[in-house]
């Protein structure tokens, strides 16, 4: 029997702000050199240490708040306030994969504009970019991004503004997501709960489907037939 892999608990966050493009998240582009996604555009975050429990007396959602706020600090020089965080999700990274975590990713609203500055090290570039024009980045395979990027800006581009995603998303259950990992040919398929190859971790048994399918560097989401037990993870489009 193969040795459980830790689970390290960490958080990330959404970082929004209003312009004349719409609204707009801060992506932060990681070292292609690193181990754990290397050369995709990901939003400020990482693992939560001592200091932070310490913190938030032993709450460790209260830590992942100011572990959040430390990093987006530590990365690029932005400072939100753990207060004005709103849970999106949260996430726990696939066995199959090498470095697991446990991850909160949350939505913020930056109160002033700071100059980003990145360390140059673990972060190699950073842009301002309206939500919108990411995923159309995305869409034209411009833009390399993991399933819980993609579907953290697919829910965002639902609003208008930043007081609309943020009131819209306080009032919204936060999914806790738990993928599991299969090829399939010429990409990659994450499996959700509720999809009829999440137990045997087969993107082949027939039955439904809830699942985020990775073809040519480019994510689509499938939702069909699945129990309402495990509701979508993203915004569907209704016919």
């Amino acid at each position: 029997m193969s040795e459980r892999k830790p689970i390290r608990p960490a958080s990330t966050v959404v970082l929004l702000r209003d312009s004349g493009r719409g609204l707009e998240t801060l992506l932060l582009r990681r070292n292609k050199a690193l181990a754990f996604a290397g050369g995709f555009w990901v939003f400020p975050g990482g693992s939560l240490d001592n200091e932070d429990l310490a913190a938030a007396e032993g709450d460790e959602e209260q830590a992942a708040r100011i572990a959040a706020a430390r990093e987006a600090m530590e990365e690029c020089g932005q400072q939100p306030q753990p207060e004005d965080m709103v849970l999106l999700s949260h996430w726990t990274t696939p066995e199959a994969e090498s470095r697991r975590f446990s991850t909160w990713i949350y939505a913020a609203p930056l109160r002033c504009n700071d100059e980003v500055v990145i360390d140059g090290g673990e972060i190699h570039d950073s842009r301002w970019v309206p939500v919108a024009q990411a995923l159309a980045e995305h869409r034209a395979g411009e833009l390399a991004i993991l399933p819980p990027t993609w579907i953290s800006l697919v829910t965002l581009s639902h609003y208008r503004n930043v007081d609309e995603a943020i009131s819209g998303e306080r009032e919204s259950p936060a999914p806790r997501v738990l993928p599991v990992l299969a090829g399939i040919e010429g990409g990659l398929v994450t499996m959700y709960r509720g999809d009829a190859g999440y137990d045997a971790v087969d993107p082949d048994v027939p039955g439904a489907r809830h699942r985020a399918c990775m073809q040519h560097g480019v994510w689509s989401y499938l939702y069909e037939g699945v129990d309402p037990e495990y509701p979508p993870l993203m915004p569907i489009p209704q016919e």
